[in-house]
């Protein structure tokens, strides 16, 4: 990985970048994004919960938000609804994604730093994600960094996998 990457908690400076990554990464742009959070939606979670962004030359190259079931309860998300269907998690987990990282930057170990970033700022409480079945990178890189899956759901035609973190205390009563 490049040396001028630095993770950080994420501030209200980095959200204008958060949001041009997660608008190059849409489907329509030819990205693999399964969903798109506007502005105030992400500005609560900051308000939530620790969101890790990567940053080089200035500029957010990846991103990794989450939240907690509170703010999830506030503002339901069927695609959310599927997935904790699916697996409901323990009663503090959270919601972790979308996680994003610019595609110059892919396979540099920018998300497992970000991963580790947000487990320092909330350890022993399990994440909970979805990744669309057919995402194989995606998926990948999960599992590479410890994240197994735990179900699965149809959401408009179309299959997730649900993964989960375990923190270590809990990993063998998968």
């Amino acid at each position: 990985m490049k040396a001028d990457i630095k993770i950080k908690i994420a501030s209200g400076a980095d959200l204008e970048g958060i949001l041009a990554l997660q608008f190059e990464n849409q489907p329509a742009q030819g990205g693999t994004l399964s969903g798109e959070l506007g502005r105030e939606q992400i500005v609560a979670m900051m308000q939530d919960m620790p969101q890790v962004v990567a940053i080089s030359d200035d500029q957010v190259v990846g991103y990794l938000l989450s939240t907690s079931k509170m703010v999830y309860k506030k503002h339901p998300v069927p695609i959310l609804d599927a997935m904790f269907s699916a697996y409901s998690g323990a009663l503090d987990s959270y919601v972790y994604g979308p996680i994003c990282v610019n595609k110059d930057q892919r396979g540099k170990g920018v998300a497992q730093l970000m991963f580790s970033e947000l487990i320092k700022q909330v350890p022993n409480r399990e994440g909970i994600l979805f990744i669309r079945k057919d995402n194989i990178p995606s998926l990948r890189a999960h599992e590479k960094i410890g994240i197994a899956k735990v179900g699965s759901f149809v959401f408009r035609d179309t299959v997730f996998d649900v993964l989960a973190y375990l923190p270590a205390a809990d990993k063998g009563n998968k």
